[in-house]
Protein backbone atom coordinates (compact mmCIF):
# COMPACT_ATOMS: atom_id res chain seq x y z
CA UNK A 1 0.00 0.00 0.00
CA UNK A 2 1.62 3.24 -1.12
CA UNK A 3 -0.72 6.22 -0.88
CA UNK A 4 -0.09 9.89 -0.32
CA UNK A 5 -1.10 11.35 3.05
CA UNK A 6 -0.63 14.60 4.92
CA UNK A 7 0.55 14.93 8.50
CA UNK A 8 -1.11 18.02 9.96
CA UNK A 9 -0.06 19.73 13.20
CA UNK A 10 0.26 23.14 14.87
CA UNK A 11 -3.55 23.54 15.07
CA UNK A 12 -3.88 22.87 11.35
CA UNK A 13 -1.39 25.58 10.38
CA UNK A 14 1.45 23.20 9.39
CA UNK A 15 1.56 20.05 7.28
CA UNK A 16 4.06 17.75 5.62
CA UNK A 17 3.47 15.11 2.98
CA UNK A 18 4.09 11.44 3.59
CA UNK A 19 3.57 8.03 2.06
CA UNK A 20 1.26 5.58 3.79
CA UNK A 21 3.06 2.23 4.00
CA UNK A 22 0.67 0.26 6.17
CA UNK A 23 -2.57 0.87 8.07
CA UNK A 24 -4.59 -1.14 10.61
CA UNK A 25 -7.52 -0.49 12.94
CA UNK A 26 -5.17 0.88 15.62
CA UNK A 27 -2.46 2.72 13.69
CA UNK A 28 -0.37 3.33 10.59
CA UNK A 29 3.18 3.38 9.28
CA UNK A 30 4.18 6.44 7.24
CA UNK A 31 7.38 7.37 5.38
CA UNK A 32 8.43 11.03 5.61
CA UNK A 33 11.43 13.12 4.60
CA UNK A 34 12.32 14.01 8.19
CA UNK A 35 10.33 12.86 11.22
CA UNK A 36 12.27 15.10 13.60
CA UNK A 37 10.16 18.09 12.51
CA UNK A 38 6.95 16.44 13.75
CA UNK A 39 5.44 16.93 17.22
CA UNK A 40 4.21 13.95 19.25
CA UNK A 41 0.51 14.52 18.41
CA UNK A 42 -0.62 14.97 14.80
CA UNK A 43 -3.55 14.39 12.46
CA UNK A 44 -3.22 11.95 9.58
CA UNK A 45 -5.21 13.09 6.52
CA UNK A 46 -5.92 10.50 3.83
CA UNK A 47 -6.37 11.10 0.08
CA UNK A 48 -10.16 10.95 0.43
CA UNK A 49 -10.09 13.76 3.01
CA UNK A 50 -10.80 11.57 6.05
CA UNK A 51 -8.74 12.38 9.13
CA UNK A 52 -7.44 10.45 12.15
CA UNK A 53 -5.92 11.87 15.34
CA UNK A 54 -2.62 10.16 16.17
CA UNK A 55 0.36 9.97 18.48
CA UNK A 56 3.79 8.97 17.27
CA UNK A 57 4.49 5.55 18.79
CA UNK A 58 7.76 4.89 16.94
CA UNK A 59 10.07 7.38 15.28
CA UNK A 60 12.95 6.83 12.88
CA UNK A 61 14.47 9.54 10.71
CA UNK A 62 12.41 8.72 7.60
CA UNK A 63 9.56 6.65 9.03
CA UNK A 64 7.04 6.93 11.85
CA UNK A 65 4.67 4.50 13.48
CA UNK A 66 1.38 6.11 14.47
CA UNK A 67 -1.17 5.06 17.11
CA UNK A 68 -4.71 6.29 16.49
CA UNK A 69 -6.04 8.20 19.50
CA UNK A 70 -9.60 8.68 18.25
CA UNK A 71 -10.67 5.04 18.62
Amino acid sequence: MLKGVQLVFNNGCSAINGVLRDVSDTGARVSVENSLALPQSISLVFEDGSKRSCEIARRELKEIGLRFTDL
